[in-house]
């Protein structure tokens, strides 16, 4: 049985000095109005963007009554091109307390959504174990989904073990110097691939029920960018080698150069059919099988 009060003390040392993070900014986040920020800029209270049933999610986890997503505000990662970057980088939204964002995942239970998915929840691992120690006493019953940059804290997953049912990350980069250039992120994909393997020792290859949808495990996002930056062929032998050939795959073709991405030569178009084509050919050549299809 999980002892979620002792989960959440723990969470919420991490705050102060900040460690919930690879980046361990060491700032005081508890601090009222604190005099140094972090890289994510924020402090003790969860900002949301929005709370809403999403019909654009992968299948298995919209369904029939949609996937029910909570949008927080501010991200660990800085991508130049990140088509939401008024809320990851602009951090729009509002704070909230634990006990409104228990009112958040209880809501979107009671209006039928198939689970509660958290969109960019990195940073906000201890206030998410609050309120989700809340709701359950409430009587949340859907399974949580943990959305992430993949930018994660092999340390700070722990305490989520037996809390999230399913992990999304999105495996974004095979290279560290790459990362840097286009995410201002250091050292990612030797942080992503410790952490990817922590997400799938606690909840295994993504399990289905007969309708498809997703009740437990691991479904890894790679989005495929333009001239190969991506790094997609040693990302998908990862997955195969390293986690497991009936890893979930959505292998994303919708790449747009937003934000700033006009300023980057080589990430300032779309991709091509061929460049999608060969990253397909390239996830099964090393044997996964398991595709999100739209």
């Amino acid at each position: 049985m999980i002892k979620v009060k002792q989960r959440v003390e723990k969470a919420l040392k991490l705050l102060s000095p900040c460690r919930v993070c690879p980046r361990g900014c060491g700032v005081n986040r508890l601090e009222k109005g604190p005099k140094k920020l972090g890289f994510c800029r924020t402090g003790r209270q969860a900002i949301v963007f929005s709370y809403q049933p999403h019909h654009g999610e992968e299948r298995c986890l919209r369904s029939r009554f949609g996937s029910g997503t909570i949008f927080f505000s501010s991200c660990n990662l800085a991508c130049v091109y990140c088509q939401n970057w008024e809320i990851s980088q602009l951090r729009l939204g509002r704070p909230v307390t634990a006990e409104a964002l228990a009112k958040m995942m209880l809501d979107l239970q009671n209006q039928d959504c198939h689970n509660i998915n958290l969109v960019s929840p990195t940073i906000w691992v201890p206030q998410i174990l609050e309120a989700w120690e809340i709701a359950k006493a409430k009587g949340l019953k859907l399974p949580l989904v943990y959305n992430t940059g993949g930018y994660d804290r092999v340390e700070t997953l722990k305490l989520l073990e037996g809390v999230v049912d399913i992990y999304m990350p999105d495996i974004k980069y095979a290279d560290n110097k790459i990362a840097l250039k286009y995410s201002l992120v250091p050292n990612y994909w030797s942080v992503v691939q410790k952490a990817v393997k922590e997400m799938h020792r606690q909840v295994g290859d993504l399990k289905t029920d007969e309708d498809g949808l997703a009740k437990k495990g691991l479904l890894i996002r790679h989005l495929v960018l333009p001239n190969n930056l991506a790094g997609t062929e040693k990302v998908m032998k990862f997955m195969a080698e390293k986690l497991s050939k009936n890893t979930y795959v959505n292998l994303m073709n919708q790449y747009h150069p937003g934000n700033k991405a006009h300023q980057y030569p080589k990430i300032d178009r779309r991709i091509t059919t061929e460049e999608f084509t060969r990253a397909l050919d390239l996830a099964k050549k090393v044997g996964l099988h398991r595709f999100d299809k739209a």
